[in-house]
């Protein structure tokens, strides 16, 4: 929304009054501005300059300020002023004022022709601005009207000062255009206005360009005018000339990057897929580059051959469709690829020698797409002609993602190291790509060359190319199916005749096998060949996560195999979780893997591992405990319990996850008797608590062991049940004596998996009880600095609500309390806590049938809940969370549909509420409206967001397109 124009003295308090806007004080203004050391001095300069340009003032003392005898930095603040007058406060400029102030606009750009360029620039601008507001009614011909009258000879200017003048002006006319604020109807006006005025801007343009007398900094601006206007979106035939002579530009190192300029933004305009026949005279103009281009790489010249790339890309890739489209023209198309194909395969390491193949990936999945989007029978006509030029830019990419030696990797930044990372995940992402289009041969050809690699002895060995051709085919086994390749199997068996004496390669090496992970899976018996290699890396910090990673794939792809290794694995595990070898996550995922390995064992086997794996750190736990609380203490405490639940998170003897696997199930006896974790849990629980009662006060500590339980159920499920009784009465203790969300999440996995069980229900409901006393004393004493937990609770009575709405008969739960504090939940500024309030009440009004408390309560307090919800509309909430309160409203409409009627008619009524922009009228329609709607949520939703809009006086205003 625009500020309007201040009235003198309405500057505001501490703001200078607004008739002091004078022409000395926005110098001096200025002077504290540019000059005064003092950073608030600046501060304030600023904030009163600001009010300045927008005050009615400014159009007195901007013209002022223009005077030659001010300096530069004064004259800019004048023209800029001008400018935002003219762009944001049009409607004030009385009509009959519209000619003076666009004569005087002339004189003053006229006069700037030979000074100040920078305020020449803001004038022409601001010209620009009034020209976009006149047009087409006002001023019909604008454009041939500024040619016209820089053109006159009459002037005191010389010809290339009016003539660059002129040129400005020109350049920032479309600029302006594209930034204006301009109402959508007046812009496609003015915009087909401008269409129609190209026809006095090109052939000026072409003149100058073609004149062999004009100087350098002429044809630069033509270049850069020429390119401002095609983004205009101007027919490409008719740029046919300008582009030719941009082409013939490129010659002119002076003129190289603006020329590239102007031919990239002509051939990328949307709507140049149209004009065929121009883009068929193209192909040959960017052909006749490659000389040029190989010169430069030759010369090391990555600025020219950057430019060339950029050229052919843009053509290729904007309209590999429409060219692909002319049959008959396949070998000017194909050459052109080939020239592209060069770019990619350019010499050099990216980003250190070279930053041009990056730009060509793009090109290379639209051509794939457009030869794939054919009927079948051109299809194959062009899969012929393009898949060697697949597989030959599959070696040029493998190629371009090969390491530096070691010695010059060495010296890169890294920051370049960091950019050659991503360059070479984006020619992955484009090999997985091109799998699509080349199919199993492509492996078979990457196979070919790495065993030719790895066995020939004519050539000297290169890490970096065997490297390169493993990373090409993980980063196809990665998301391709590759169970049915016939290749992987030799590839396995190559794998272990690899010489690793490097990092980077055996990071690939760990990659290529979790890649093959789910092959592994299919047979085992070649994991013996890979598995050795895979324990060695993991005492390799250097290899800490690809080698982590890589055993986390193979024992939860392979676990029902591994059982026969499962002893050297946990010794290998417990040796480098031992030594501290990795850092916090990847041990973590250590232990993930760790607990799916166990999970396909005997329940003894799995007892005897746990015992040898987690006894270290018991100890370690139970000397902790002892310990005065201290910060290394806690950090050493969240780690080990961070193990511990992590390795709990996959111990899964019932296999729950395993559902899809089906006959696997067969190679596992049913677990007889109490399940691991259980055991480990019972056996750990006493120390856990000790723990717990010296770091109650720690939401970190309680967050942790909470995480370890929460991630046992979660696992678990009904296994998890012998601990049910002590976990509540734990959970009591501690919420009791410190409330915290963690805590409470916690409570809502048992009430989700247990409330409805019988034999639980007792601790369960006591614990439900408990908690919800402690929050409802927490509302009492002020809720608002505990935003998580009040999100929490309500996602705790929601839960109740859905799984077991029992909860909710017990005479001991106060209801009333319980609806009054998710209504005053309702209008906290969080966001997440808010959407939990509204799940909650989404869950409660179903219910009102069902369970008499809350149907008693709804009765009481329902109108209170309408009015919260009403005042959110109106404005108290953010609009992003409207859907949640329209969620509210269906259900009230749907359940209370009787109270609601009394209810929103009651309220309505009361003047300006919720917002005093309704009219009586608008908010009948929408009680009205809400009440007919009990079926369509979405038409509800609807509703609700066009009453916020008009509650907050937004309605029909362009702010309301941001959501």
């Amino acid at each position: 929304m625009e500020r309007r124009e201040e009235q003198p003295g309405a500057a505001g308090a501490g703001a200078a009054p607004a008739l002091d806007f004078t022409v000395e004080n926005v110098e001096k203004a200025l002077h504290q501005l540019y000059y005064d050391p003092n950073i608030e001095n600046k501060n304030l300069a600023q904030k009163w300059l600001m009010q300045a340009q927008v005050s009615p003032q400014a159009w007195h003392f901007s013209w002022q300020l223009l005077q030659p005898d001010k300096v530069p930095e004064i004259q800019y603040f004048g023209a800029s002023a001008l400018h935002i007058k003219i762009s944001r406060y049009w409607s004030d400029i009385p009509t009959d004022q519209y000619e003076s102030l666009k004569a005087q606009l002339f004189t003053q750009i006229t006069r700037f022709a030979s000074g100040s360029k920078i305020v020449l620039t803001r004038l022409c601008v601001a010209l620009a601005s009034l020209a976009l507001s006149m047009m087409p009614d006002a001023w019909p011909c604008a454009v041939a009207d500024m040619v016209r009258l820089f053109q006159a000879e009459d002037s005191p200017v010389d010809g290339q000062g009016r003539c660059l003048a002129l040129l400005e002006l020109l350049t920032v006319l479309p600029e302006e255009f594209q930034t204006s604020r301009l109402p959508q109807y007046r812009k496609s006006l003015v915009r087909a206005s401008l269409a129609v005025e190209c026809g006095a801007v090109f052939p000026l343009l072409e003149q100058l360009l073609q004149q062999p007398s004009s100087p350098s900094c002429v044809r630069q601006k033509v270049l850069k005018c020429f390119s401002s206007w095609v983004q205009l979106e101007v027919p490409l035939q008719d740029c046919e000339a300008l582009i030719q002579a941009a082409f013939s530009a490129l010659q002119d190192s002076e003129l190289f990057d603006s020329s590239v300029e102007a031919i990239v933004n002509a051939i990328s305009q949307p709507d140049a897929q149209r004009y065929v026949n121009t883009l068929l005279k193209l192909i040959p103009l960017v052909l006749g580059l490659q000389d040029q281009l190989r010169q430069a790489v030759q010369n090391g010249d990555m600025e020219t051959s950057h430019g060339i790339c950029r050229i052919a890309v843009a053509l290729g890739e904007n309209h590999s469709r429409a060219l692909l489209d002319q049959v008959e023209h396949w070998q000017s198309f194909l050459a052109l690829v080939n020239m592209i194909m060069f770019c990619t395969g350019i010499p050099g390491h990216f980003p250190v020698n070279e930053t041009t193949s990056s730009l060509t990936l793009t090109f290379w999945y639209t051509l794939q797409d457009d030869i794939l989007s054919f009927e079948a029978e051109k299809q194959a006509v062009y899969q012929q002609v393009y898949r060697p030029v697949y597989f030959q830019l599959v070696d040029v990419l493998l190629h371009k993602a090969q390491f530096p030696s070691d010695e010059e990797y060495g010296f890169w930044s890294s920051d370049e190291k960091e950019q050659f990372r991503i360059y070479r995940v984006d020619i992955s992402d484009t090999l997985m790509y091109v799998y699509e289009m080349l199919g199993a041969e492509l492996l078979s050809s990457l196979y070919d060359k790495l065993g030719r690699l790895l066995t020939s002895s004519e050539e000297p060995y290169s890490w970096q190319h065997t490297e390169a051709l493993l990373y090409g085919f993980q980063s196809i086994a990665e998301t391709i199916d590759v169970n049915y390749s016939d290749v992987v199997p030799g590839l396995i068996g190559l794998i272990p005749r690899i010489s690793i004496s490097n990092v980077q390669l055996a990071d690939t090496v760990m990659f290529t096998i979790g890649a093959l992970s789910e092959w592994l899976a299919d047979h085992p018996v070649m994991i013996n060949s890979v598995l050795p290699l895979v324990l060695h890396a993991l005492g390799n910090p250097e290899l800490s996560i690809s080698s982590v990673s890589t055993l986390k794939k193979i024992c939860r792809e392979c676990k029902y195999d591994l059982p026969p290794y499962a002893a050297n694995i946990v010794a290998v595990s417990q040796d480098v979780l031992m030594k501290q070898i990795h850092k916090t996550s990847q041990c973590m995922w250590l232990m993930q893997a760790l607990g799916f390995l166990l999970s396909a064992l005997q329940v003894e086997e799995i007892l005897k591992n746990l015992h040898s794996l987690i006894s270290p750190y018991i100890q370690q736990l139970e000397k902790l405990a002892e310990e005065i609380p201290n910060p290394s203490n806690k950090l050493a405490i969240v780690h080990i319990l961070g193990l511990l639940s992590n390795l709990f998170t996959t111990l899964d003897v019932s296999h729950h996850d395993d559902d899809h696997e089906g006959p696997e199930l067969r190679k596992l006896p049913v677990p007889q008797g109490p399940n691991p974790v259980v055991v480990v849990l019972q056996q750990v629980f006493q120390l856990i608590q000790k723990v717990l009662s010296k770091w109650l006060n720690d939401a970190q500590v309680v967050e942790a062991v909470c995480a370890i339980f929460e991630k046992s159920v979660k696992t678990l499920l009904d296994d998890f049940a012998p601990m049910v009784p002590q976990l509540c009465e734990m959970l009591g203790r501690m919420y009791s004596t410190i409330p915290q969300a963690s805590a409470l999440d916690l409570t809502r996995q048992l009430v989700h998996i247990f409330a409805h069980e019988p034999a639980h229900f007792p601790p369960i409901e006591a614990l439900f009880l408990l908690v919800t006393s402690v929050t409802l004393t927490l509302f009492q004493q002020g809720p608002r600095d505990h935003p998580d937990i009040v999100d929490s609770f309500m996602q705790l009575l929601a839960q109740a609500l859905k799984r077991k709405p029992d909860l909710f008969l017990c005479e001991r739960l106060d209801v009333k309390a319980v609806f009054q504090c998710a209504v005053l939940a309702l209008k906290f500024p969080e966001a997440p806590t808010v959407k939990a309030s509204c799940g909650f009440f989404t869950e409660l009004l179903p219910r009102c049938g069902e369970v008499e408390p809350v149907g008693k309560v709804v009765q009481e307090d329902g109108r209170m809940l309408l009015i919260a919800v009403l005042e959110a509309i109106g404005g108290q909430a953010s609009r992003s969370l409207m859907d949640c309160f329209a969620d509210i409203l269906f259900a009230l409409n749907k359940h209370c549909f009787s109270l609601l009627s009394v209810w929103i008619k009651e309220a309505l009524q009361s003047p300006g509420f919720p917002s005093a922009r309704l009219s009586p009228e608008q908010k009948d329609t929408f009680s009205q409206q809400i009440l007919r709607e009990r079926v369509n949520k979405r038409r509800v939703k609807e509703m609700v967001k066009e009453f916020t809009l008009l509650c907050r006086g937004l309605h029909g205003t362009d702010y309301t397109a941001d959501y």
